[in-house]
């Protein structure tokens, strides 16, 4: 099994929206996760892509939590700020009933 290296901005932000699912870690599976350093003139961060699985008969609720209000949400990342999170692509159903979700985001250091 691989394991993933992530950063302190990109482990927060995952942590934050399986927070936000409020359901338990091992409803949703991390499929990919992307991050590349971003900078501005005035502001530093990073540019994070990901891909989320969400399996069970529940998932298209649990989905809609996930993603209702996404762009608006306050995020509470130590050190970091949300600048911008969305959808890349509208959810999709998987053949197994699963949904996969495609997040982009982009955190700026406090």
């Amino acid at each position: 099994m691989m394991k993933l290296a992530l950063s302190p901005a990109a482990a927060g932000l995952l942590r934050s929206l399986l927070a936000r699912a409020g359901v338990d870690r091992d409803r949703i599976l991390l499929t990919e996760f992307r991050s590349t350093d971003w900078q501005s003139l005035t502001f530093m961060g990073e540019r994070h892509e990901m891909e989320l699985r969400v399996p069970g008969p529940d998932s298209e609720g649990l989905v809609d939590r996930l993603i209702s209000g996404l762009a608006e949400d306050e995020f509470a990342i130590p050190g970091q700020i949300v600048a911008d999170i969305g959808l890349e692509r509208p959810p999709s159903r998987n053949a197994d009933g699963s949904f996969t979700l495609q997040i982009e985001a982009l955190t700026i250091v406090e």
